[in-house]
């Protein structure tokens, strides 16, 4: 295409107007299941196609029937930003579009990334003892701490011999961690059954050190051979956040290795107020932090830090003579600390991302998401059949519409739920507190106002006073 130049151009002015007008877009697009696939031709055009029609069917088919994401009013799920400046970093990634699995395919990927984790772990008052890399989400940072686990309860055997006939091996959890963690368990053959679930307990919701020890030497009397546990820092439900500095403690007794999954609430801790919510963390031996969730750099993005990168190398790397840097043993393989060989230049927009907004910047969005959400959170509370199910944690709070007549209230609150979202103008999910249904309420979309926040309450009261 002789004229990519202007088409890239084009593309670029797009991506500044569409995102000047989200505001005046619904968050979920008004459409029906199948209706996107029927516009799309059913087989591969045999000759190239104009590419005014190409760009004129995104223009008229795919972004009307796009969910919003980078909406201002966009109080689903959890955040996954797009910062301007990590828009721009990820267009210039793209046209390199370097394989950056080792120092030698890319030298500058390497060492930026080396740089900009390590000004992440300053930020997030780390001790220096923990280095890391940026892996594509925390599904994957997840999968290879329980593989690191798995590695040293069977003494670094298990890749070369294989789970026949090792010892079964047990992974704790809080009740409240995320579905990744079952995933983890499952990809790594330690499976569902030996994941086991630790008692909550608290306003936080947390998982009790004290049921853990019981658990775990219960788990060695009966055979088991327990090799790790992992920490929620603001879990995705409603924020549960366990005692990390406890666990770790009762984790460390039996020489267990703990990991840390802070995907969302991670990137409050460059705010030292926050820092309080998982004490001790600096004991731990891995943490997961999505820069893509708070802190406006594009997903993939996924700061995993390792207090000991030996055990990760030694589980993950696989080193055939063409993937060997001659005469530079020293040198750091990224592709040797997670389960891709293929790696994208993800530390461009984080790079961009940090010095662009500052950390003075990036602190200021969290701190006032934090206090619109808890502005919102009370003003919810003081409505007439509202009730506030778990209290913020950070800038995540869930609720319950509870009128007296109601008579089945998991219904009508997932009717409210479908109908706020129908109507388009905000953006919500539910999940389930102790088996009930209650709604979900987070603020973290990179460049959403106070009004934004505060318009929730309207929407909500309004929709809630038709069912």
């Amino acid at each position: 295409m002789e004229d990519w130049r202007a088409w890239a151009v084009k593309a670029a002015e797009w991506g500044f107007d569409y995102r000047a007008g989200l505001r005046d877009l619904p968050v979920r697009p008004p459409v029906q299941p199948g209706e996107i696939a029927a516009k799309i031709a059913p087989s591969p055009p045999e000759q190239p196609e104009p590419f005014e029609r190409v760009f004129a069917d995104f223009e008229h088919i795919i972004a009307p029937g796009m969910t919003h994401w980078q909406h201002p009013r966009f109080f689903a799920y959890f955040p996954s930003n797009s910062a301007p400046a990590s828009l721009i970093a990820e267009h210039l990634a793209s046209a390199i579009n370097a394989v950056c699995m080792l120092w030698q395919t890319s030298p500058a990927a390497t060492e930026l990334e080396t740089k900009t984790i390590d000004w992440l772990r300053q930020a997030f008052g780390l001790p220096e003892a923990f280095k890391g890399c940026i892996q594509d989400t925390a599904s994957t940072a997840t999968l290879a701490a329980v593989l690191v686990m798995r590695e040293r309860a069977l003494n670094f055997t298990g890749n070369a011999a294989g789970l026949s006939g090792a010892p079964r091996l047990r992974i704790y959890c809080s009740a409240e961690a995320h579905s990744s963690i079952d995933r983890a368990v499952w990809f790594s053959g330690i499976g569902a059954d030996n994941l086991v679930r630790i008692p909550i307990n608290g306003p936080l919701r947390g998982a009790d050190p004290n049921a853990l020890r019981a658990l775990i030497r219960a788990d060695i009397d009966a055979g088991y051979k327990p090799a790790g546990v992992i920490a929620n820092v603001g879990a995705t439900g409603i924020g549960a956040t366990d005692p990390v500095g406890e666990l770790v403690k009762v984790a460390h007794e039996h020489d267990l290795y703990v990991h840390v999954d802070a995907a969302w609430a991670g990137a409050a801790m460059i705010c030292p107020e926050f820092r309080t919510l998982w004490e001790g963390v600096e004991r731990a031996d891995s943490i997961i932090i999505n820069p893509h969730k708070w802190l406006g750099a594009q997903i993939h993005c996924s700061a995993h830090f390792v207090r000991d990168p030996s055990s990760l190398t030694r589980t993950l790397a696989a080193r055939p003579d063409y993937l060997h840097t001659l005469g530079l043993d020293e040198v750091v393989n990224y592709s040797e600390w997670g389960v891709p060989l293929g790696r994208q230049f993800r530390a461009l927009k984080l790079w961009f991302v940090l010095r662009a907004y500052g950390l003075e910047g990036l602190r200021a969005m969290i701190r006032n998401h934090v206090a619109w959400s808890r502005m919102l959170c009370e003003k919810l509370r003081g409505a007439d059949g509202f009730e506030i199910v778990t209290a913020p944690m950070l800038s995540l709070f869930s609720f319950r519409y509870a009128p007296t007549r109601a008579d089945d209230l998991d219904a009508l609150n997932l009717r409210l739920v479908e109908a706020i979202n129908a109507d388009g103008r905000i953006y919500l999910t539910q999940t389930r507190v102790d088996g009930r249904v209650a709604v979900r309420f987070q603020a973290g979309q990179f460049e959403c106002t106070e009004d934004d926040v505060m318009s929730a309450y309207g929407v909500i009261t309004e929709i809630a006073s038709t069912l």
